[in-house]
């Protein structure tokens, strides 16, 4: 039986990867050794802290005789600046280097909610309004989610999106209130008449549009919400629908008073998110969306019973607070394939990485050398993040960052049944088996072969770091290099099948101990690079490599 009873035992190595992996972009030797020696409550103490932003704010390093800088801080109209597009991916590069900077659950809750609230880049505004919404969304990642849902529907950035700012009582729009209802709350549930979803019906959605009318885009950002200091809409109480409305036995045939001032309108959008809250079938929503993106695709009737159920009850009775909700998801026994002996099921190595966590492992375990967008935002906002991570990597691989191909989100994380299954295509796989190898050689090898300036110098990352204990061994290394880079650790035949086939190429193994003694005797690295980076590269590639 599957159980959200807590693990208590010390994590160990295995454990400690998979904690680290699935709770924050951040994976290095050095956390896996300090988070092998604690309890999960006390590494989810660690992950649940939070850090100052190691970027301040997004810059815009172009045109380069005068910079547009830091534009998402200008007084001037965020319209009045050129670039729009290159500046939505400014944004994404800079919450990404954050993210790659902070080993907390922040960002990896940032990104869930992300899929959750789902905008895209290309059509919610400017950049500048873009930038607010991921402010919200790191907000509230350790905060309350029916209070992220008021906020939200007045986020300039989703108001523009779903066409909320022009939801008006002479002419409705029910974008925002279907995907509120659809996607962002409660759920369809199953089919069980025409217009009727078990958990709302067709008529429920035009009366929470009705609630939703007269909200609108300020695109100045001159409303500041109090709460989080970040620009917001405004409420138009003469474009507001002004009669009470009536919901569905669905909703307990609830009807939300109409308000009849401008302030008003806040509590009556109160009273509707409340109503749609109260629901146990919200409760269960979002934690099946949780179960899916930090635990796996498939959710079986036993995990329905044995962990949605009883998780989505403590969701609800603690006020859909977000930090309880992950920290008992993530010390559960459940979480480390501690409750049941099925090991063709497993929680380990049980989802296909993402593009974005792809690309974050690598870059922070095998210690590349990032330009720092401090000091040289040229190189990393243009060079490394838009012309290869954003344009060519994310693109490539279908995972454009919070730029979606529609409301619904990428289709690894809603897509039944293939769900993370949805990486993995003939139009992706060129993308993501030449990460590695792009990164390792400093130019991009998924196209145009270009300086991306970022670049993993192996032989000196084995030889400077403790990634590897002892490197003049071949099957230590190799051994080690493939338990750190696959969720599961390998057999000595697939250890041997790199190491042979890759590193020594037939040599024997002393070949490769007195190639490394020289390397280290006289810095020479001429060998031993061309080596380690043809190793790393086809771990990298390997099918094992593609799980966390």
């Amino acid at each position: 039986m599957a159980s959200l009873n807590q693990n208590t035992n010390v994590l160990g190595i295995k454990n400690a990867k998979h904690l680290l992996r699935r709770a924050n972009f951040v994976y290095t030797k050095t956390l896996v050794d300090q988070y092998a020696l604690l309890t999960p409550n006390q590494a989810l103490d660690l992950l649940l802290m939070t850090s100052p932003l190691t970027v301040e704010y997004p810059y815009d390093p172009l045109p380069t005789t005068a910079p547009d800088g830091f534009w998402t801080e200008s007084t001037a109209l965020a319209t009045s600046f050129a670039n729009q597009s290159r500046k939505g991916g400014i944004v994404g590069g800079w919450w990404w280097y954050n993210a790659i900077n902070s080993p907390n659950l922040k960002y990896k809750l940032s990104h869930f909610l992300s899929t959750c609230f789902t905008v895209e880049t290309s059509g919610s505004g400017t950049p500048t309004e873009f930038y607010d919404y991921i402010r919200l969304l790191l907000f509230y990642a350790y905060g309350n989610y029916k209070t992220l849902a008021i906020k939200m529907t007045l986020n300039n950035s989703m108001l523009t999106y779903l066409n909320n700012t022009t939801n008006s009582k002479s002419s409705p729009n029910e974008n925002y209130a279907r995907e509120f209802l659809e996607l962002f709350t409660i759920g369809k549930g199953p089919q069980i008449g025409v217009g009727d979803y078990t958990n709302y019906t067709e008529a429920d959605i035009v009366q929470a549009a009705r609630v939703l009318t007269g909200f609108r885009r300020v695109s100045a950002r001159n409303i500041i919400d109090p709460d989080t200091m970040i620009p917001k809409g405004y409420n138009q109480f003469s474009t507001h629908h002004t009669s009470p409305k009536t919901f569905s036995p669905a909703f307990n045939n609830t009807v939300i008073a109409a308000a009849t001032t401008d302030v008003g309108m806040d509590t009556e959008l109160n009273d509707f998110v409340t109503m749609v809250f109260n629901q146990q079938a919200t409760a269960k929503n979002i934690c099946r969306k949780l179960y899916i993106y930090f635990v796996k695709g498939t959710i079986s009737p036993e995990v329905e019973t044995d962990i949605i159920t009883p998780l989505a009850q403590d969701f609800y009775s603690n006020g859909y607070e977000i930090a309880p909700i992950i920290r008992k998801l993530l010390e559960s026994q459940h979480f480390y394939d501690l409750d049941d002996s099925d090991q063709t099921n497993e929680t380990i190595g049980g989802i296909i990485k993402s593009p974005l966590q792809q690309i974050s492992e690598v870059c922070t375990y095998l210690q590349a050398t990032i330009s720092n967008p401090n000091t040289n935002p040229y190189e990393y906002y243009y060079v490394f993040w838009t012309l290869f991570a954003y344009r060519s990597f994310l693109t490539g691989s279908n995972m454009i960052l919070f730029d979606p191909e529609n409301v619904a989100g990428h289709p690894a994380y809603y897509q039944a049944p293939d769900f993370d299954k949805n990486w993995i295509s003939a139009s992706t796989l060129i993308a993501r088996y030449r990460l590695g190898e792009s990164l390792l050689d400093g130019y991009n090898r998924i196209s145009g072969n270009a300086s991306i300036i970022t670049k993993i110098n192996i032989s000196d990352v084995i030889r400077n770091s403790n990634i590897v204990s002892v490197a003049n061994d071949p099957f230590i290394l190799t051994s080690e290099l493939c338990n750190a880079l696959f969720a599961q650790e390998p057999d000595q035949d697939r250890i041997n099948y790199f190491m042979n086939s890759y590193l020594l190429q037939g040599l024997a193994n002393n070949y490769w101990t007195t190639a490394w003694d020289d390397f280290i005797a006289t810095n020479s690295n001429t060998v031993v690079e061309f080596r380690l980076k043809l190793l790393v590269k086809n771990i990298l590639r390997a099918p094992e490599s593609q799980m966390f």
